[in-house]
């Protein structure tokens, strides 16, 4: 009896995984351009890392960057917000979901300018970039260096 009910609740458990892991799913809310092709392709990055997307084209993006918080000069091409936090352009998924665990005190993460070889941007080129942690007082500290 006792063998027949763990059974039970070990099939339960492996059946309610996959809802719960969709369920815990982070939504990302991405404010870009409708003609950006390399917003789209980070976008499809992100999903192909475990992120639900909400994308939104608007015709400044930059407003968006502006309510997260994040200086002008970090500017790229798109934002995100998730969890409170600001995603200024091509950031690696794996530093979102860094970001989500650690939960820092910050404004968010951004990636100045659109640097070849970062998620979006893939091509024959990588150049090295740094995932800059944007602090409440608006200044920056390496979050992560790419070579």
């Amino acid at each position: 009896m006792i063998r027949r009910l763990a059974s039970k609740t070990a099939l339960a458990a492996a059946l309610c995984a996959p809802v719960l892991a969709m369920a815990a799913a982070p939504v990302i809310d991405v404010f870009k351009s409708a003609s950006c092709g390399c917003c789209t392709a980070w976008v499809e990055h992100l999903k192909s890392n475990g992120f639900k997307t909400r994308v939104v084209n608007v015709d400044n993006p930059s407003d968006y960057r502006e309510r997260g918080g994040i200086p002008n000069e970090l500017g790229s091409c798109h934002t995100g917000m998730v969890g409170g936090y600001a995603i200024e352009g091509h950031i690696p998924a794996s530093d979102i979901k860094r970001l989500l665990a650690e939960k820092p005190k910050a404004k968010g993460l951004a990636v100045p300018a659109m640097p070849l070889g970062s998620p979006g941007m893939e091509g024959p080129r990588k150049d090295p970039f740094d995932v800059l942690l944007v602090q409440v007082n608006g200044s920056t500290k390496v979050f992560k260096h790419y070579n």
